[in-house]
């Protein structure tokens, strides 16, 4: 799961590194593993990606070299390929135009695709990021629908987009900027990765335009959300002429987007596919307690307790239909990273004490009910549950405002393989002896799907259906849990490969941080070392292909 955010301003005399840099910020929680930007002034790419947070990533130096009134930001969380910075985005190649890529998902036919953009069409692959694939693709296919002379730029990209769209298989949702043209959106088929893009009026009469992974940086750029991008649908924004365009370009869709979204990762003030994610865990809180009502009638709860941050919504509602107490007997230390986006058993046993702290007078002699937003791995959950109980709690009751997680997520969200999910082959009595706790209730995945589809606004745009896979197994791309594809995937994607992979603590920085990125030769300044820098846009270039 990453974070994706673009601006094209009709001035040219603005700049967009401040905006891209608040954008990302408020789009943190979708990635902390790594933040980059690329921005253009007068056809000239500045570059700045790295391992790290946004805030330490972007330098004062960076952002006065980062010029230009069109430029595209990313917030990256890796689930493909691996950790290294050279894998940070957006990533660029210099054919046609000099186009760079921002991508949010994950494609799944990776395996049939690098050995025809190797081979066929004789691009070099330089990382196992599948960005790097869909960048390559996108600029062969503009390349052939642009050979005509007489052909439209406009119609060239939505010719490529459709290659793109028939070629990619995943879920996804990203922009392309094409150094000199303009910035182009697109989505899915199934529009299964959110995207959304908003307008303002310029500073000199014209429009200025924003695409994003979620409102909320819409909301913070002081934009108006105009809608979001639909499946399998591409929008492009033309930087000469400040006309905006846009075309489904997927041979068939469908809308199903990722219900995990609305349980976990997107910021409660976020409004996707028109609903908001704070009224829709607002519902998946009202269902859960009923679901308590209606299994254990005569329950003896005397408080309701959240897990910070994501589940306070759905507890605070659940509190209120069970007519118990709401507390907050958690106290989060901001200042570390989000556990279930952490890499390695280890490393996120250890960060929940460090996040965590308990309020003891909430605890003490009480039969506390936990809500959170969801329970993956069981690490987590385990180590709150003790909490709780050396803290003096008489009972511990868990609760999840999702269903059971028992399938891997395909589409850029970190759930790889079966074995390493609680739930899978356990029921919730198992379950609950496994985290320690009295008992364990889940979210119905009708009442799931019912609480997100309730809060969608009615008409034609009514949202129905969504992508479950990790709940149902039910792949929205037609997958089968018992393809080849997922015993590959568990073979490079779990906990112990990853470990072996990027260094023995598990965090992904076994090796320098600096392993792959470009060399910087477009700061002139000796006292600045030269990967503290804005890098020379030289990664992924297609010499082969300049030359023809």
């Amino acid at each position: 799961m990453c974070g994706i955010v673009g601006l094209l301003l009709a001035n040219e005399n603005e700049y967009v590194n401040q905006m891209l840099f608040d954008g990302l910020t408020v789009l943190q929680h979708r990635g902390q593993d790594a933040a980059g930007m690329v921005t253009a002034e007068n056809r000239r790419l500045h570059l700045r990606k790295e391992n790290g947070l946004v805030k330490d990533v972007f330098q004062t130096h960076h952002m006065l070299e980062l010029r230009g009134n069109v430029g595209v930001g990313h917030v990256r969380y890796p689930t493909a390929g691996s950790s290294s910075c050279a894998e940070a985005q957006p990533l660029y190649t210099n054919y046609p135009y000099g186009i760079c890529v921002a991508h949010n998902g994950n494609l799944t036919n990776t395996a049939e695709l690098t050995p025809i953009i190797r081979d066929q069409v004789r691009r070099h692959v330089n990382t196992d990021s599948d960005s790097e694939l869909l960048l390559n693709i996108f600029a062969e296919a503009l390349v052939k629908a642009n050979s005509n002379k007489d052909s439209k730029m406009t119609e060239a990209i939505f010719d490529a987009m459709t290659s793109v769209m028939t070629q990619c298989k995943g879920g996804y949702a990203g922009m392309y900027f094409i150094n000199g043209v303009g910035l182009v959106g697109f989505r899915d088929p199934h529009g299964i990765r959110p995207m959304v893009f908003g307008t303002r009026a310029s500073s000199n009469g014209k429009t200025d335009y924003v695409m994003a992974s979620e409102s909320v940086a819409i909301d913070t750029l002081s934009f108006n959300l105009t809608r979001d991008i639909k499946p399998g649908e591409a929008i492009f924004v033309d930087s000469s002429t400040n006309e905006f365009h846009c075309r489904i370009c997927a041979p068939s869709t469908s809308r199903a987007p990722c219900i995990f979204e609305y349980v976990y990762f997107a910021r409660p003030d976020s409004i996707m596919d028109g609903i908001s994610v704070y009224e829709s865990r607002l519902k998946m809180g009202e269902k859960l307690a009923e679901k308590v009502m209606r299994i254990y009638p005569d329950h003896d709860i005397d408080v309701v307790i959240p897990i910070p941050d994501t589940s306070r919504t759905s507890a605070l509602q659940a509190a209120y239909r069970l007519g118990c107490p709401f507390r907050e007997g958690f106290i989060k230390n901001r200042y570390i990273a989000r556990t279930f986006i952490m890499p390695g058993q280890a490393t996120r046993k250890k960060s929940v004490r460090l996040k965590l702290n308990t309020i003891k007078s909430e605890f003490v002699g009480r039969n506390i009910l936990l809500v959170d937003d969801s329970i993956v791995r069981g690490t987590t959950a385990r180590e709150i549950v003790q909490m709780a109980r050396d803290s003096g709690a008489r009972k511990v009751y868990f609760s999840s405002a999702a269903p059971p997680i028992r399938y891997p997520n395909i589409y850029g969200i970190d759930i790889p393989t079966r074995h390493e999910l609680i739930a899978y082959e356990r029921n919730e009595a198992e379950v609950a002896e496994k985290i320690g706790c009295d008992w364990v209730i889940y979210q119905d995945l009708s009442d799931l799907e019912d609480a997100v589809s309730e809060c969608s606004p009615q008409g034609e745009t009514k949202l129905c259906s969504f992508d479950t896979s990790c709940f149902s197994g039910i792949y929205a791309t037609g997958e089968s849990i018992e393809d080849k594809y997922f015993s590959n995937l568990h073979t490079l994607r779990n906990d112990d490969a990853k470990q072996k992979r990027e260094g023995s603590d598990g965090q992904g920085l076994g090796k320098n941080s600096h392993d792959g990125c470009e060399s910087v030769s477009n700061d002139k300044r000796p006292e600045v070392h030269k990967s503290s820098s804005c890098e020379s846009l030289s990664n992924g270039t297609n010499d082969a292909a300049a030359s023809r």
